[in-house]
């Protein structure tokens, strides 16, 4: 087991910083540009970007292959993914365009649109929540796509920006923060960051190839896993908060 402990803030008034161990490991396509990640029911389900190279996949999460996979428009970068329902929806960067599509044939249903950028996207079940890259979380509606409500992400009062792929696990938020080794655990309601899982020294992990930055996270609820991953990495963590 891979463990790295950081040093824990000495400030007891400040935002707790978790550390972590690794679980497990699992190969990844270190090709693939990764933007948005989700679990369910044994596969992982991955958005990746890059103009011309992006894509939509299914994923066998034990061996890295890819069993089912959809190309982008060359015009489009593929940026985060969420499954709600029977659907899949994908964000694109800066096309102001997301698409929906059957979970099983991968066949397109619908698109949609939105103002801002899209970075990355998950759902509490009911409604679905979106980052643009600033310190704001947009929540839309799962059928009309229409907002219907925001929260500003701040620690102990100043804004926390570059708010990347998304993933909701326990009735939080997880957050890649894009350009940094960390995860910022957020208060839906009140957009408050609760406590941080500083993953630093994850890409001198023995064997990783970690091609771009830390993006990717993935929840197993049934098996209480977590997994990982970064851009263009060639593996996969399952991880164990130590708090």
């Amino acid at each position: 087991m891979f463990v790295l402990l950081n040093q824990k803030p000495s400030n007891p008034t400040s935002t707790p910083h978790y550390t972590y161990s690794v679980v497990n490991t699992y190969p990844h396509d270190k090709n693939a540009f990764t933007e948005g990640l989700v679990y369910e029911n044994g596969f992982l389900y991955e958005s990746t970007g890059l103009y011309g190279q992006s894509t939509l996949r299914r994923v066998q999460l034990e061996t890295g292959n890819v069993l089912q996979s959809i190309s982008l428009p060359n015009q489009y970068f593929g940026e985060g993914t969420t499954i709600f329902g029977n659907n899949i929806i994908q964000l694109t960067w800066q096309s102001h365009k997301g698409f929906v599509y059957d979970k099983n044939s991968f066949d397109m249903i619908r698109e949609f649109s939105y103002p801002t950028e899209g970075w990355g996207i998950t759902n509490d079940g009911n409604k679905l929540i979106m980052s643009d890259g600033s310190d704001t979380l947009y929540f839309l509606d799962p059928q009309s796509f229409n907002r219907t409500g925001q929260i500003k992400v701040q620690d102990a009062g100043a804004p926390v920006n570059m708010l990347n792929e998304l993933e909701y696990i326990n009735e939080e938020i997880y957050a890649n923060i894009w350009m940094q080794q960390k995860i910022a655990i957020i208060n839906p309601q009140t957009g408050q960051v609760t406590s941080w899982i500083d993953l630093t020294g994850i890409t001198n992990y023995p064997n990783l190839y970690a091609g771009d930055v830390l993006n990717g996270i993935a929840y197993d609820a049934q098996n209480d896993r977590l997994f990982i991953t970064g851009k263009d990495w060639n593996l996969i963590f399952q991880i164990k908060i130590i708090t």
